[in-house]
């Protein structure tokens, strides 16, 4: 259902999610003159690999993960990204980017005609291994989060990365459950990239 504008006011401060703990990241800037935010890209995250907890993800969002901590962490020494959102397993929720800026999230990307999707569009990073499953806490706050930003910015479409990335990024991968999210949002399967929404037999 979608959310009143009392709620989707109380909701936010500018560009912040009032639910979410703040946690500034520097790695964004400025989204270029007049783009209207209207895709959500969903991608997931752990470090290092298969490691949940921690504030791993945390440090390297704002610049400050001890890249001799972990052997991984040399293959990604130097690294300047940051998503708008983190949510972990438990679905507490963690904002590193005013969304009214573009965080660093999607790299080279194209989706629905576009190219550059970092300008116009708002990362959800879930604590989770590529390709693995993720917690009901986790889409329960997906959800929530993604009725939200739709109250605030004109959303038509919601992808992962492996959507507007694909052959480079293969994240959330096949563990993510697309039809839990549709069910959970109620939105058009239009809004949804193709082929997604078909529950795989198992």
């Amino acid at each position: 259902m979608p959310l009143s504008t009392d709620q989707a006011h109380s909701l936010w401060n500018e560009g912040r999610y009032r639910l979410a703990r703040w946690c500034a990241s520097p790695n964004c800037n400025a989204r270029p003159a007049g783009v209207a935010v209207d895709l959500i890209v969903v991608h997931s995250i752990s470090l290092p690999p298969g490691v949940f907890g921690g504030d791993c993800i945390e440090r390297l969002f704002t610049n400050a993960l001890d890249w001799e901590a972990h052997p991984y962490f040399q293959g990604i020494r130097g690294l300047e990204v940051s998503a708008h959102f983190l949510i972990r397993r438990g679905g507490e929720t963690v904002q590193f980017v005013d969304c009214d800026q573009r965080a660093w999230h999607a790299g080279q990307s194209f989706y629905q005609g576009r190219n550059a999707r970092n300008d116009d569009s708002i990362g959800i990073e879930l604590e989770g291994l590529e390709g693995g499953l993720f917690e009901p806490a986790q889409y329960a706050a997906l959800a929530q989060l993604c009725r939200a930003i739709a109250a605030r910015y004109p959303i038509t479409a919601v992808a992962g990365h492996e959507h507007i990335a694909p052959g480079r990024k293969q994240d959330p991968g096949a563990g993510f459950d697309w039809p839990e999210l549709h069910t959970r949002l109620s939105w058009p399967a239009s809004m949804f990239p193709d082929g997604v929404l078909v529950r795989l037999c198992g």
